[in-house]
């Protein structure tokens, strides 16, 4: 299949990759050339502008980090709405319901399906081809183009309303968000009162508090205090924030999102938005006077 990728960022230069190494034929976009030059030695395509992209392919993907980037790739002044050949347009982006029904709104105008397609599985299931990857949209569109998201993941179709698959992302995304910073509490707690975090974390995992962030987070990038799971702080924050947003919209009650979300702006303020989201634990670690992990993953008191 021919392909337009906008946004060859952490995200979106693996599965580009993965794209090509199955056969599709890539023309691809992003403002850093070096990301589009190690794809154009795989056998891509590069294109000047998201308007020379949807000029030359019916489908064009997307991966990109706010939701005015989105809007503005997709319907902006030299966006792929002012392309002559696109047929759909395919964000893989997390940008909550309503930007999504925006987006659908103005390209429809222009007679370009628009297909929301959030990814959840981190830069490792991008890497290794895992990704959730969840579609709404027509459904014969979204057929269509399941060969080719299938070669990034596991495809689950949410339905043909515009932005289902924006608030599917962010209820996943919201339970990944409460895992960190509530993991992050139990193990600080656990450490303060003279428990080795390696043996919670490995009780945790046998047991019934089992999490992603139990299972994955804390062994690879927190007990060893490299914080470095490739995920950043402000695109988890963006994604509560819409998350809690999409709850208000909805009518609902959210004490415990309301309360995820006050963690997550502490998170943000003190360690930044460029910060690695396991870093989430250390202002509960600051509050509390202790450090999880190290290189033995042991603890100690906070200096």
């Amino acid at each position: 299949m021919e392909i337009g990728f906008i946004g060859l960022g952490k995200m979106g230069f693996p599965m580009a990759r993965r794209l090509i190494e199955a056969g599709h034929q890539l023309t691809v976009f992003d403002t850093r050339t070096e990301a589009t030059d190690k794809l154009v030695a795989l056998g891509a395509q590069v294109a000047s502008s998201p308007k020379d992209i949807a000029d030359r392919c019916e489908t064009v993907l997307a991966s990109l980090p706010s939701l005015q980037a989105s809007l503005d790739v997709a319907t902006g002044t030299g966006g792929v709405i002012e392309g002559k050949r696109v047929k759909r347009f395919v964000d893989l982006s997390t940008v909550g319901s309503q930007m999504a029904t925006r987006i659908h709104g103005l390209l429809a105008a222009k007679n370009i399906v628009q297909i929301d397609s959030p990814v959840s599985g981190g830069v490792g299931g991008a890497e290794k081809g895992t990704l959730a990857v969840m579609v709404s949209g027509p459904r014969a569109d979204c057929d269509m183009l399941k060969p080719a998201l299938g070669v990034i993941g596991k495809v689950f179709f949410i339905g043909e309303k515009p932005g289902s698959a924006q608030t599917m992302k962010l209820a996943n995304n919201f339970l990944s968000a409460t895992a960190m910073v509530a993991t992050s509490e139990a193990v600080v707690m656990g450490v303060k009162s003279g428990l080795d975090p390696a043996v919670m974390v490995d009780v945790i995992n046998a047991g019934s508090g089992l999490n992603t962030a139990s299972r994955d987070k804390f062994p690879r990038a927190v007990l060893p205090r490299t914080f470095d799971f490739g995920f950043a702080t402000g695109l988890m924050v963006k994604d509560v924030r819409l998350a809690l947003d999409e709850m208000k919209s909805l009518g609902l009650s959210m004490e415990v999102a309301e309360a995820v979300g006050r963690l997550w702006e502490v998170v943000i303020r003190d360690q930044g938005a460029e910060s690695d989201f396991t870093e989430a634990i250390k202002p509960i670690e600051k509050a509390a006077g202790v450090i999880v992990g190290g290189a033995k993953g042991g603890s100690h008191a906070a200096k």
